[in-house]
């Protein structure tokens, strides 16, 4: 049975990994979902280049191209009918990236954006406020390979945000290297007063946070469905896990090679800025930019999802599923 689907796609180019969702709009009643119909990811480090040496390699170029066109590719047989590719951190420090943008377009006519680190808040901020209760003081962390995004919410709003160039890849480099913390030209003592200044000014008592690193600390966690994980277990799994050589990670814990080394010096990130806050608890609803951006790409096409607007005075949100809504 061949029933009609509109399908969005989102590809997000991170330090760590490509991400490819592929997600039909669903409308029911006066309700529209985002239902996940594929999800690709692949661990092409683009970070590991491009923050050891400014650019990113001749070979890791070439799988990059290689695994857009696969993702192109994925999106025909899908037969997409709109997609967005946004690239973050490693993107936009590597010196060659406007030429591997150029080269992509002119090999696939795939566009991709650049984006800074506001813009990356501005997509994610499309699905968090709707997680959001009323008068309540939030601080959203989300930590990449190559930056950290700060966001402050209360009643809903964002008041406040800042991005620094901070991310797991970052920190694992620089502790390989016996670069401490410290030395990062101020950047971690700048994100401590940041956090510190902003979590006092507005009164914060909620952490919510997302990533793929937090997804998996959650995991391990095993809180109660739905639950909040305390910053406590946060610090005693990241503990085991320090104690933990490479093959144990992979091997006991279970944790995918690209995931066993920067899930500690981005776990830190996470549970520093806790304690910077002085929250106790976290809530992980598994979201993020990549999610933020088929919000925008169902918004940016409603009127093609929907040509009549069922007499709709605004545009309503496609309800993207995550793991939890709020905190007891």
């Amino acid at each position: 049975m061949n029933y009609p689907l509109l399908k969005l796609a989102a590809i997000d180019i991170g330090s760590n990994a490509v991400r490819c969702q592929i997600s039909a709009v669903l409308h029911y009643g006066d309700r529209y979902r985002l239902k996940r119909v594929e999800y690709v990811r692949y661990p092409l480090r683009l970070g590991e280049d491009v923050f050891a040496t400014g650019h990113i390699s001749p070979a890791r170029e070439e799988k990059f191209v290689k695994f857009l066109h696969a993702l192109k590719l994925l999106m025909e047989v899908h037969d997409v009918a709109h997609y967005l590719v946004c690239a973050t951190s490693a993107m936009r420090t590597a010196t060659n990236a406007p030429a591997i943008v150029a080269r992509v377009q002119k090999e696939l006519n795939m566009p991709i954006q650049v984006i800074d680190g506001q813009a990356e808040a501005s997509y994610i901020n499309r699905v968090i406020e709707h997680l959001l209760e009323d008068n309540k003081h939030y601080l959203h962390i989300d930590v990449g390979g190559g930056s950290t995004e700060f966001n402050i919410y209360h009643d809903r709003r964002k008041v406040a945000s800042q991005s620094f160039e901070v991310g797991s890849i970052r920190r694992m480099q620089q502790e390989e290297a016996g670069i401490s913390t410290d030395a990062q030209n101020g950047t971690w003592q700048r994100m401590e007063d940041w956090v510190k200044e902003n979590a006092r000014k507005y009164h914060v008592t909620r952490a919510i946070g997302t990533g793929g690193n937090i997804n998996k600390l959650y995991s391990l966690a095993q809180p109660a469905l739905d639950k909040p994980v305390t910053r406590r277990r946060i610090g005693t799994i990241l503990n085991n896990l320090t104690r933990m050589t490479m093959d144990e990670r992979v091997n006991v814990a279970m944790l995918n090679p690209d995931r066993a080394d920067v899930i500690v010096p981005a776990g830190h990130i996470y549970l520093s800025a806790m304690e910077w806050s002085n929250i106790n608890q976290m809530i992980v609803p598994d979201i993020g930019l990549k999610d933020g951006m088929l919000q925008t790409l169902f918004e940016q096409h409603f009127d093609e999802i929907d040509p009549l607007n069922n007499g709709a005075d605004h545009l309503p949100l496609a309800t993207v599923p995550g793991r939890t809504n709020g905190m007891e």
